[in-house]
This record gives structure tokens, C-alpha cells and sequence, in this order.
């Protein structure tokens, strides 16, 4: 016998709330938390949604729209920033390292950071031309 657990109607309302606050329109990943039969919803954002979100782009109907190319630059500083919170789910050892798996979703986001191909970036903090802090 298989048992299902019910939570009520009112948690499909409280992801689309918590969900449609910040991240509208940006795919990302929901984690329902559930104790004593009482969920409890946090977002657990990917790098790629919090590039796309620092770019500002007016929000679109992933439906209508597709295969958008988010043109944008941003700068080194927020790069660090995005690596900080993603560092806990890298697997780097080192920030810089953190830093790189950033640049490498801006490539495929599509956006510039400080002007330059990330890929160049990734080279100079690579080379050591680049300086990231250790923490």
C-alpha cells in the first residue's frame, strides 16, 4: 500500500508567491522544507538565474519567448558576489575557482563582464593578472 502525503492545496499557492516576488519570468529550483505535515518553501536559485537577474532585463513569457540571448555587461564585483553564494554548492576549493564556474555561465548566458569575454577572464585569473579575494 502506498501512502500519500497531502499538504493541501495551499503549498502550490505559497511556491507560486515566493517564487513570483523576485524570480519572475527566471527558472528556478524550489525547496520544500516539511515538518510536522507543514511544508515550508525557500528558493534555492542557479548561477544562471542570478546572472540573468543582476542583468535586469524586463521580465518575458518563457512560453511565447524562447531561445533568448541575454546581451548585457556587468562587472567583475558582482561576478565575486554571485561566486560567494554559489560557493557552498561549488565544488572549488578556492573562490577563484568558484569565480571561473560564474564566468563560464555568463559565456553561456551570453552576457560580457567589465567589457571582456568571460573566457578571457577566466584566462587572466588563470595567469594570476587577475587578483580574487580568498574569501
Amino acid at each position: 500500500m502506498t501512502t500519500v502525503w497531502h499538504y493541501g492545496i495551499n503549498n502550490l499557492a505559497d511556491i507560486a508567491k515566493e517564487t513570483a516576488k523576485d524570480w519572475k519570468g527566471l527558472r528556478v529550483t524550489v525547496k520544500l522544507t516539511v515538518q510536522n505535515r507543514q511544508a515550508k518553501v525557500s528558493v534555492v536559485p542557479s548561477a544562471a538565474a542570478l546572472v540573468i537577474k543582476v542583468l535586469k532585463e524586463p521580465e518575458r513569457d518563457r512560453k511565447k519567448t524562447k531561445n533568448i540571448k541575454h546581451t548585457g555587461n556587468i562587472s567583475i564585483d558582482v561576478v565575486i558576489e554571485i561566486a560567494k553564494i554559489m560557493k557552498p554548492r561549488s565544488m572549488a576549493k578556492e573562490l577563484a575557482g568558484t569565480v571561473k564556474e560564474i564566468l563560464g555561465t555568463c559565456v553561456s548566458v551570453g552576457c560580457t563582464v567589465d567589457g571582456k569575454d568571460p573566457k578571457d577572464l577566466q584566462q587572466e585569473i588563470t595567469d594570476g593578472d587577475v587578483e580574487i579575494p580568498q574569501d
